[in-house]
């Protein structure tokens, strides 16, 4: 079995059997995917340390992309190996990043993923901690309800892909003459985010790639995140927050 699930942030409650009755009938051959904004490695502490052992004691296999709120300094020191037909970190040993461009084996089924998002909660800047003057600027912005982040902190430039990431991404989906079962990303083709966003979602370099995969690619479904919403645009393309949907 294979599900999937929107953001987390670092709160896994809804893997608990309680929420999740059908892990009963899981094993770590079967997966869960979560679509971007994993959120369990961000501080390195004591607790997130509690959540990802408890993830792993989970009977299921617990698979991540990366959003845009992903503590990239922590996430870059895990080491990277093959896996299933592509490129992978693991967190622990059945909690597992699936990295950028990469085109995996699952049960049978090719799952191509692509992480990451351009943040739309940073329309007032983002703050240097190092500039003399950060103090009087995080307590300005905040007293003002500003929605602001800190650089290595709160936000980094990682949430993008780089140049390099879309080249192994192009050549992965070459390879398999872009030809796939699911596409796994956190945000969404441009045309999406126009239905989603009703012109308030803004284009970038990641969302215009995803619409040439979904310009090019033959693929079944098209699961993302992001959006904090459950539902389906145009029949192919699921978007997921709480919601956990059973894939095949």
């Amino acid at each position: 079995m294979i599900y999937a699930t929107g953001d987390t942030h670092g709160n896994f409650q809804r893997f608990a059997p309680e929420h999740f009755p059908e892990q009963a009938g899981m094993t770590k051959e079967d997966y869960m995917i979560i679509c971007g904004d994993f959120g369990g490695v961000w501080d390195g502490g004591k607790k997130e340390e509690r959540n990802l052992d408890w993830l792993e004691d989970r009977p299921f296999t617990t698979l991540f992309i990366s959003g845009n709120h992903e503590n990239f300094d922590l996430l870059r020191k895990y080491p990277t190996e093959e896996w299933n037909g592509g490129k992978i970190q693991r967190i622990r040993p059945h909690v597992i990043h699936l990295m950028r461009g990469q085109v995996f084996d699952l049960q049978g089924y090719s799952f191509f993923a692509m992480g990451g998002a351009r943040s739309h909660d940073i329309e007032d800047g983002i703050l240097n901690p190092k500039a003399p003057d950060f103090e009087e600027q995080y307590w300005v912005l905040r007293r003002m309800g500003a929605r602001f982040r800190v650089n290595h902190r709160s936000w980094w430039k990682q949430e993008l892909p780089d140049k390099s990431e879309y080249e192994e991404a192009r050549h992965n989906l070459e390879r398999i003459h872009y030809e796939v079962d699911y596409v796994i990303t956190h945000c969404a083709p441009n045309s999406i985010v126009d239905i989603l966003g009703n012109g308030g979602y803004v284009h970038d370099h990641l969302t215009g790639f995803l619409e040439e995969v979904k310009e090019r690619a033959k693929f079944h479904y098209w699961l993302f995140g992001h959006y904090h919403d459950n539902k389906i645009i145009d029949d192919r393309f699921v978007l997921l927050w709480e919601q956990m949907v059973q894939v095949v």
